[in-house]
């Protein structure tokens, strides 16, 4: 385990053990997409740190807390949970025991699990202090609009991450081929509910943008073992990638494409 204590200011899950299982996690270089590693003793006490986020570096689903945190401009302070080890950290144990898995925020010592109830929290209780000081909070004032990204991120967590295992997992042209199309399809779905916008919400980066800009850190992925083109198939989408990206908050967050790649070459025994 690792910790880093982190200030941003503003820039304007299933069950993850089906994707990261541990035997085969190797951790990157030192430093990567911004959280260095360092040593700490296991027996870290949660609370010391108001705000205290606690992950695995490729973990697409824990991006978006970290994503959102740096939107806000949060302090915090970040642990880096070794998923290369097999037993889990006693810090994981006490605060998620019901599923023992990342991400986890930790706030005052409280924990909340599972990375959209998280981002959830963090706007109920830090978007409206950012939406004063002249930002916009991460979910839609409209509830009808809220609903929608809701129903999305849904989709993404419950479809879009299916899909890539099958990907991923399939044996043979023919598996291969039929799970390639329904992940082009899904994707072509996720596009058109970007429609022309800048961004999911509208011209504002918000809530969807932040639950889905992770993929991307698969897009390279998607299209080595897919033998596709994303801005051939998607390219509303791509061009949606690249505004994102310009961003601080996400920029500093998502790790190297290749890394990510290869460690998903390793998950899932292709070489």
């Amino acid at each position: 385990m690792s910790i880093q204590c982190c200030s941003d200011r503003p820039t304007r899950q299933g069950n993850l053990s089906s994707f990261y299982p541990h035997s085969l996690v190797s951790l990157p270089s030192e430093k990567l997409a911004g959280r260095t590693r360092t040593s700490m003793a296991d027996n870290m006490v949660p609370g010391e740190s108001e705000v205290v986020f606690v992950d695995f570096w490729a973990n697409l689903f824990g991006m978006r807390v970290l994503i959102a945190l740096r939107e806000l401009g949060m302090s915090f302070e970040y642990i880096e949970e070794d998923l290369s080890i097999r037993k889990k950290s006693d810090l994981v144990l006490r605060m998620n025991p019901v599923y023992r898995m990342v991400p986890i925020l930790i706030h005052r010592g409280h924990p909340i699990c599972n990375s959209i109830n998280i981002l959830e929290y963090i706007d109920e209780v830090w978007g409206h202090r950012h939406a004063e000081a002249g930002g916009t909070q991460l979910l839609p004032a409209d509830p009808l609009e809220r609903a929608s990204a809701r129903f999305w991120a849904d989709f993404v967590d419950h479809k879009v991450f299916n899909t890539e295992m099958r990907l991923f997992k399939s044996k043979g042209d023919d598996e291969k081929e039929a799970a390639k199309g329904e992940l082009i399809r899904q994707l072509r779905q996720l596009e058109g509910a970007l429609g022309d916008k800048n961004f999911f919400s509208g011209d504002e980066f918000g809530f969807l943008d932040i639950v889905v800009i992770p993929l991307s850190s698969m897009f390279r992925a998607y299209e080595q073992q897919g033998t596709f083109d994303l801005e051939v198939e998607c390219p509303k989408l791509m061009r949606w990638e690249k505004r994102c990206k310009e961003r601080e908050s996400v920029r500093s967050t998502l790790p190297d494409e290749e890394e990510v790649y290869r460690m998903h070459k390793k998950w899932y025994g292709i070489e």
